[in-house]
């Protein structure tokens, strides 16, 4: 009876996850304060909603990767979908373009920092 009931829970499982095989995640990248040239600050790009969860998030200053940022340990919702967090001081200067580019499924997406300027 208790393999029975695993197998109907795994199966249960399996089809609550595969009606979401493929979801693309939703980008959001700030700072922690205002973004002011010149001022110290935290770049933060958080990316929901996606599945499955093999995922790659960089910062990025100027299109180069931004060294020693940090990253959450990966955590799902109640659906099944993930949510990721990406984190790394900087002091953004006038003409530096800085953002985030997310690699999903094999497609790539560059998301840009609008300083408060």
């Amino acid at each position: 009876m208790k393999i029975l009931v695993c197998a109907f829970l795994v199966a249960l499982l399996s089809l609550s996850s595969s009606k979401d095989q493929h979801a693309s995640p939703k980008v959001e990248v700030y700072s922690r304060l205002p973004g002011y040239f010149g001022d110290p600050n935290t770049l933060i790009c958080h990316v929901t909603g996606f599945h499955p969860p093999e995922i790659k998030i960089e910062l990025l200053k100027n299109q180069q990767v931004i060294p020693q940022a940090n990253q959450t340990d990966l955590a799902f919702e109640t659906n099944w979908h993930y949510h990721l967090t990406k984190h790394v001081l900087f002091t953004p200067q006038k003409g530096e373009i800085f953002g985030c580019s997310v690699t999903h499924m094999g497609v790539t997406k560059m998301y840009i920092w609008e300083p408060d300027m």
